[in-house]
């Protein structure tokens, strides 16, 4: 595994029917302590004070990153051609990057992410979920707004145009994914499996590491909610 697929989050290599993942625990470990100036707030306990995902001292700026947007379904159908990574004011917003036929890491985050908005009550409205593929083939629009579609009514579609753009996204949240043919021709697709909460202003407040569960994710959403609420 190289370094930098190490450092950016941890790597899970697949395709629809077969899965490798070359993360043991000194690497789900290194998540946390190779990348500088991170903080792991509160991981147990129930001070619902405490947050229980990554929070970075410089915090990830990615106002300023945009992704083609190709959502044709729920909430967020009439748009411009690109979306810009932030927010709607007053709200946040949920990044992920993966694909429609990743077997276990992509649904099994954004179940968690469903299960956490719903936690919310009349709040989960303010939470919305944007999914840039890495799968960029594969993944036409239809497919993934019907993907997207069973996580949430209020997404965000994103297929770069190119992967140029898709990189320039990627290296702005510190994300990576690769896409290659195996011996066999299967297709597999790696990529890093963080989720992102960004707020309004483009400032990713939290980082969610694959294995934050729902709970963990509801105690970090309401805390952001409730700090937004109090500064307005």
């Amino acid at each position: 595994m190289a370094r930098n697929q190490i450092r950016k989050g941890l790597w899970s290599i697949g395709h629809s029917s077969v899965i490798r993942h070359p993360v043991d625990m000194r690497q789900r470990l290194a998540v946390a302590v190779t990348v500088p100036m991170l903080l792991l707030l509160g991981s147990c306990g129930s001070d619902t004070a405490t947050m229980r995902g990554i929070v970075r001292e410089e915090p990830l700026q990615v106002g300023a990153v945009t992704l083609t947007d190709v959502t044709d379904e729920g909430e967020f159908a009439n748009h411009d051609d690109l979306f810009t990574m932030k927010a709607e004011p007053g709200e946040l917003l949920v990044m992920y990057f993966g694909y429609t036929n990743c077997p276990d890491l992509c649904p099994t985050t954004l179940a968690a992410v469903r299960t956490a908005t719903k936690n919310l009550g009349d709040d989960g409205a303010k939470v919305d979920l944007a999914m840039a593929t890495v799968d960029m083939e594969r993944d036409t629009p239809e497919v993934l707004n019907g993907y997207l579609s069973s996580f949430s009514d209020h997404f965000h579609a994103l297929h770069a145009s190119s992967q140029e753009e898709l990189e320039a996204a990627e290296n702005a949240f510190l994300a990576s994914s690769t896409i290659q043919r195996d011996a066999a021709g299967k297709i597999e697709v790696g990529h890093s499996a963080t989720a992102y909460v960004v707020n309004d202003q483009g400032v990713v407040l939290v980082e969610w590491p694959f294995g934050i569960d729902s709970k963990a994710m509801t105690n970090d959403l309401k805390i952001l909610l409730e700090q937004i609420a109090s500064n307005n």
